[in-house]
């Protein structure tokens, strides 16, 4: 038998658990989000509350348990493994924080989104002759940023490492120079305000300057053909994963192959900026 339990570990510890079949999952695969909902969970972080959780899985006699999300989620998974309960961990964050995996679910969704707001902002970028600042999601990892400048083709890309004023300034008076008076720069949410930045960019260079914060749109919309192959991908392996008794793993994808690893050993790698192709995107902008 299949459980869902409703909001994540709070749905959990309040005993919002419903069993689930076939009929459960039909004409889902097109949907943003999660049937299930999702919660942050303060009770859950303490020794009394992931106890309350066990019992509520032994009153329905699931005897393990795929958890989806992030560090927070493989954290909570990870607790109830060392409880002695099985846990499996799946990627899903359109951040891409994840160090063990090259890919999360929703993550090239999350791109296509953006890139597709790039695309409408900078016709009237163009038309008005403007510096348009797109600010995307990403407070401690910039891959979003970065990527989907890349592929939207912006002028300056803000992922991680800020740039100075004067940098992304120069920046813009060399491509007016060359007779393009209009820009699009891509900031990551945890490089700086981008209000704050855009007003020191306009007066120093005089230039029309709007400021655009995507927020949440991010985290919507049907998902893309990759995100629906590689959920399907790594369901199916944590599910191989419990039916062998394996318990604190994580799975993910390296080098395009599905892989699983030890949770704490995946929870303990640091994710690693791609300077490389940050350096790429200043060569292809220029």
């Amino acid at each position: 038998k299949v459980y869902g339990i409703n909001r994540g570990y709070k749905g959990l510890i309040e005993d919002d658990v419903q069993e689930m079949n076939l009929s459960s999952v039909g004409d889902i695969i097109h949907r943003g989000g999660t049937i299930l909902k999702s919660s942050r969970c303060e009770e859950f972080k303490t020794e009394e509350g992931r106890k309350i959780a066990v019992k509520v899985l032994k009153k329905y006699g699931i005897d393990c348990l795929v958890v989806i999300g992030g560090d927070g989620s493989f954290n909570g998974a990870s607790k109830l493994s060392e409880l002695g309960f099985p846990a499996i961990g799946i990627p899903g964050t359109i951040d891409n924080d994840l160090a063990y995996t090259d890919y999360t679910i929703g993550y090239f969704t999350a791109i296509e989104t953006v890139i597709d707001a790039i695309g409408k902002i900078r016709d009237t970028s163009s038309s008005h002759e403007r510096v348009n600042i797109v600010e995307v999601m990403g407070r401690h990892c910039g891959d979003l940023a970065l990527y989907s400048g890349l592929a939207g083709g912006a002028e300056t890309i803000l992922p991680e490492h800020p740039e100075s004023i004067e940098g992304i300034c120069d920046r813009l008076e060399t491509t007016k120079k060359r007779g393009k008076k209009h820009s699009i720069i891509v900031l990551a949410e945890g490089v700086g305000n981008a209000h704050e930045i855009g007003k020191q960019i306009a007066e120093k260079t005089g230039s029309d300057l709007r400021v655009t914060i995507l927020g949440h749109v991010q985290r919507g919309g049907s998902p893309s053909a990759f995100d629906r192959i590689l959920a399907s991908k790594l369901g199916v392996r944590a599910v191989e994963l419990l039916l062998d008794g394996k318990s604190a793993r994580v799975v993910g994808v390296k080098d395009d192959k599905v892989i699983d690893m030890d949770i704490h050993e995946a929870l303990a790698m640091k994710k690693e900026f791609d300077k490389y192709t940050y350096k790429m995107t200043k060569i292809l902008s220029i």
